[in-house]
């Protein structure tokens, strides 16, 4: 392992262990068993394992570094992908004989505007030479002499030269500061220039084009070297371009990687979620870093799954993270590193600032593009968990929680006595709640709406759910949809019942559900709600499925009978678990019962000693 300072200890090596900090070594290699282990951190794993999880390369990647190592070849599926690899392996020569060239220029006489660019910025000697600068001169052939021992189709594949139909091809990279892309494997692949001329009109930083060998969508700058550097930091860090990444690792932020003139894409947040699971974005402090920031959110939204997120470092307006380091050093980066904002706090804080929100219509507007980003989450946990949390968060924005005075009590001296109101309902909500209750035959639609009356705070994180239901069921859905409108209405954040201006509202008598006597645990009965909403949102799925596996009995009767059987037999699982609420609701009324009569012996009336 060149990676690893090993050391001979009897039929094995050690080391400290790569993979965590440590002062004694832990980490053992056994090349008769062919694998490593870390009896501190508990890694462990095979030579290809090493090359994934310390080098960062994928399955493939690292079995043919290996192969290569051990002078041999991996087969090829086809012909057609041998003749590919063929190619590929002759571009490589390609792409390397350039960074050659380039890297000679920089240090020859031409290259002195270049040198001194690399000066103004504090990139010293050792940051020139490990990323490799180097200088394109001025001429539209230079590349081509240079590089003469190559075709000129290999030279344009390769994206050094363009070719045009009525002219001769000319050098893509000319004038510029040169520097080279690497794939996971650390070859390199394409390049990046720097223009040095400030009085053209040419673009500031030139990429080469999609090739062969690179893809800029799926490629991270700088990746075959920060894979590494996170297994040790636990984090990975992304930067709008190359220049801040090499100026964090200028500064000893090795875990930097930056996309390569696009925003960061799908698959480049799928290749950072390999190496950790809550990638660092630190973008400029400006306008146009905000809005980068954001549209990799929302890229990242679809993609969300449990665990895996985005964080977000938000940079002094106006710095970007070379500015930052200059100006007040490596500890103001890495204390903003250390205190990320969350993808959920960026995307409330980005919609919030927005837009002005004077107006009702305003604040709706806030509400309506929330809410879209939360249709973008594909994984239902996450989605439901965002809107629950937005939603949250918008309505204590949009309906802040009042104090109400009280009259003094007689004989109080000095001073109003404040406290909070209980938030009450206006008579109209408060009237279409009372009707969507009364309205409902149905004893489990009724004892749902109570228990929301109950413990309103419960309706948003069962939001979800009951929207589905109020789709499925025309009869009944009017009456869910009710005291969800209802519900929003309240002070954000109040677990108290539900009541109107008139006093609270009371739950049915003739309820069969435990979740509604007042004597159960609240913690309880909020678990016993959530059992009685899915089960409300079931009833109609199964009822529709059973109707639609009655109507094909005259195409597919024995299929029918079959599924409809099936049907019927969750029809009983369902008829059971309702009888099973009804069986708390009973013991729950025995209890209180004997609580009130203040009977200790046992419930069945046996004798007692």
């Amino acid at each position: 392992m060149r990676t690893t300072k090993l050391q001979r200890a009897g039929r094995e090596w050690k080391a400290c262990c790569p993979f965590h900090d440590e002062k004694s070594p832990s980490f053992t290699v056994s090349d008769e068993k062919g694998f490593y282990h870390c009896f501190g951190c508990g890694a462990h794993g095979d030579a290809i394992r090493w090359m994934t999880d310390q080098r960062g390369l994928s399955f493939m990647d690292a079995v043919k570094e290996l192969a290569a190592e051990a002078g041999m070849e991996v087969p090829a599926p086809d012909p057609r992908a041998a003749q590919r690899a063929q190619e590929r392996a002759g571009l490589h020569d390609v792409m390397q004989a350039a960074q050659d060239w380039f890297a000679a220029n920089l240090a020859g006489a031409g290259g002195t505007k270049a040198r001194e660019y690399l000066q103004s910025r504090g990139f010293n000697a050792r940051t020139v030479e490990r990323f490799g600068f180097g200088y394109a001169p001025a001429e539209r052939q230079a590349l081509k002499g240079a590089l003469s021992q190559f075709d000129e189709s290999l030279l344009v594949e390769a994206g050094l030269r363009i070719e045009v139909d009525d002219r001769d091809p000319y050098d893509r990279f000319r004038s510029r500061l040169m520097l080279p892309i690497h794939d996971a494997r650390g070859r390199v692949i394409a390049f990046g220039g720097r223009i040095l001329d400030s009085d053209t009109n040419a673009p500031k930083y030139l990429n080469s084009p999609d090739t062969a060998l690179f893809d800029k969508g799926r490629t991270l700058y700088n990746l075959h070297r920060a894979g590494p550097a996170s297994r040790q930091t636990g984090r990975l860090i992304v930067v709008e371009g190359y220049m801040d990444a090499i100026a964090l690792a200028a500064h000893g932020f090795e875990d930097a990687v930056a996309p390569l003139g696009t925003a960061l894409t799908e698959q480049q947040i799928e290749l950072l979620w390999r190496m950790v699971e809550t990638p660092v974005l630190c973008f400029d402090g400006d306008a146009a870093g905000q809005r980068a920031a954001m549209r990799a959110i929302v890229r990242a939204l679809p993609l969300l799954r449990p665990a895996h997120s985005l964080a977000i470092v938000r940079l002094p307006a106006g710095l970007d993270p070379d500015d930052l380091l200059r100006q007040q050093g490596p500890r103001a980066m890495e204390k903003l590193l250390d205190t990320p904002a969350t993808l959920l706090d960026t995307l409330w804080d980005f919609e919030r600032a927005a837009q002005p929100l004077e107006t009702p219509e305003d604040k709706a507007g806030l509400k309506q593009r929330l809410l879209d980003h939360v249709e973008r989450i594909d994984h239902p946990d996450i989605r439901a968990l965002y809107k629950r949390e937005l939603l949250e968060r918008f309505s204590a924005f949009a309906f802040p929680r009042r104090e109400r005075t009280a009259p003094s009590p007689r004989g109080r001296q000095g001073g109003d006595w404040r406290k909070p109101a209980i938030p009450r309902l206006s008579p109209e909500a408060a009237q279409r709640l009372r009707g969507a209750q009364a309205g409902s035959r149905d004893q489990l639609v009724a004892a749902v709406i109570a228990g929301l009356m109950r413990f309103p705070d419960e309706a948003l994180r069962h939001a979800e759910q009951l929207g589905r239901f109020v789709q499925l069921d025309p009869k009944a859905g009017p009456a869910v949809d009710a005291v969800l409108e209802a519900v929003e209405m309240l002070e954000p954040g109040e677990n108290l019942p539900i009541s109107s201006l008139d006093g609270p509202i009371a739950p049915p008598d003739n309820t069969r559900f435990a979740f509604l006597g007042q004597g159960t645990d609240p913690q309880v009965a909020r678990e016993q709600l959530a059992e009685a909403v899915a089960l409300l949102v079931e009833r109609p799925a199964l009822e529709a499925a059973l109707a639609a596996a009655t109507a094909r009995f005259e195409t597919d009767p024995e299929g029918a009978f079959v599924e409809q059987q099936r049907l019927l037999k969750r029809k009983l699982e369902f008829e059971r678990r309702l009888g099973q609420m009804s069986s708390r609701r009973a013991a729950s009324a025995a209890q209180a019962d004997s609580t009130r009569r203040g009977e200790t012996g046992p419930a069945n009336g046996a004798d007692t000693d």
